[in-house]
């Protein structure tokens, strides 16, 4: 974390959909120069200022050019920040820039990357920067993937206080899901495949549960590709878009913390489609559609309506089985639109977080269950519309 910082934390891409609804949740929970310092940067001034007019931000909230292309401009910003939170992607277009910037300069930065290619080389390029001056680089604080990381580090904690051993063997199934991805979530899903498409190495990197972990390679995981019967949930599952970044995640995490899950943890994550033959029917369905749209799904700077937004949600469920067969169920929800409305507000939360709460965290390239863990949950919960609950 930078010190000498000005600002606690700086908004980049704040002209953006994301970047707005993020300003808008800061300036109405934090307000202006109280608990946390924030400023808001984007490429133009003039947007900035009218970004700033239209939320009825005041004007004494800080605006600062910075642009990708030009690393004097990064770098400024980035030594007057504590934390770079960044809603600019796709990530592996417009990111390494800045992720080098962060690490060299020791700025911690947060992201609402699900880029997995991206990440995996950022790792390999900047941890040991990051680690020397003691940036804390968090990538996924949206959707993807902190309400899946952090209550996998949920049912854990709570299967180690009552059976004291680990769940090796977790479930995540998406009970219930309202609301839209956003256009950026679209734009690098698109850019990512675009990008294996031209190079096996990597296809290899998506394709690899453990891609993320420094080399480590735990055992066989459920590939989560095809419709099938889950009985432990009384229902047909399917394909969830979101699994192949957050099992990934989830895999670090345990990596990062030394493998409190154990060496042979099984994860993975599908949505459930209900009973019956309507259930199979729905999940087939499900399996042959593109959630993310193709050309006609959402642009980058495009969402949906406040109203839209504030009738979304979320509801995911969680299995726990140890190796002696105990079991446990967890279950995380959230009370906004996914894509944009929970997302801005979580990656708020997950900066501050780091800011004020993980003050003793050395630097390094981390997930948000490894960095922030259950201090998150509880921020989340305080402030950001999640719940986490143990099912009794």
């Amino acid at each position: 974390m930078n010190p000498s910082a000005n600002y606690d934390v700086v908004i980049y891409g704040a002209t953006g959909f994301t970047g707005r609804l993020v300003a808008e949740y800061m300036n109405t929970t934090y307000g202006v120069g109280k608990d946390v310092s924030w400023a808001m940067a984007g490429r133009s001034l003039d947007k900035l200022k009218t970004v700033r007019d239209e939320m009825g931000i005041p004007k004494s909230v800080e605006l600062i050019v910075a642009d990708a292309s030009d690393p004097a401009s990064l770098d400024a910003m980035v030594k007057s920040a504590r934390c770079v939170l960044t809603t600019v992607g796709p990530y592996q277009l417009y990111g390494t820039p800045l992720v080098e910037a962060c690490a060299t300069n020791g700025t911690d930065y947060v992201d609402l990357s699900g880029e997995v290619a991206w990440m995996h080389d950022m790792i390999a390029a900047y941890e040991d920067t990051a680690k020397k001056s003691g940036a804390r680089i968090v990538f996924s604080c949206g959707f993807d993937s902190i309400p899946f990381d952090l209550g996998v580090l949920f049912l854990q904690n709570e299967a180690m206080r009552e059976f004291g051993t680990p769940a090796v063997r977790v479930k995540g199934r998406m009970r219930k899901m309202k609301g839209t991805f956003s256009g950026g979530t679209a734009a690098s899903g698109r850019e990512s495949m675009a990008r294996a498409m031209r190079d096996p190495a990597v296809m290899a990197v998506l394709r690899n549960p453990f891609s993320l972990t420094g080399g480590f390679e735990g055992p066989d995981q459920p590939h989560g590709m095809s419709v099938q019967e889950d009985d432990d949930f009384g229902s047909w599952v399917a394909p969830f878009i979101m699994a192949p970044i957050n099992t990934k995640n989830i895999h670090r995490s345990n990596a990062v913390m030394g493998h409190p899950y154990g060496n042979d943890f099984v994860y993975d994550e599908m949505m459930l489609t209900g009973p019956g033959e309507a259930g199979k029917a729905a999940a087939e369905m499900v399996a042959k559609s593109n959630t993310m749209g193709g050309d006609d799904g959402p642009k980058p700077g495009e969402g949906p309506s406040k109203e839209e937004r504030e009738a979304g949600l979320y509801d995911f469920a969680l299995l726990g089985i140890t190796k002696n067969g105990d079991r446990l169920r967890a279950t995380v929800t959230g009370d906004k639109d996914p894509g944009y409305g929970s997302t801005s507000k979580i990656i708020s939360e997950a900066a501050i977080c780091l800011v004020k709460d993980c003050t003793d965290l050395g630097g390094g390239i981390y997930t948000p269950a490894a960095a922030m863990g259950l201090t998150l949950v509880g921020r989340l919960e305080s402030h950001a519309g999640l719940t986490f609950n143990i099912d009794k």
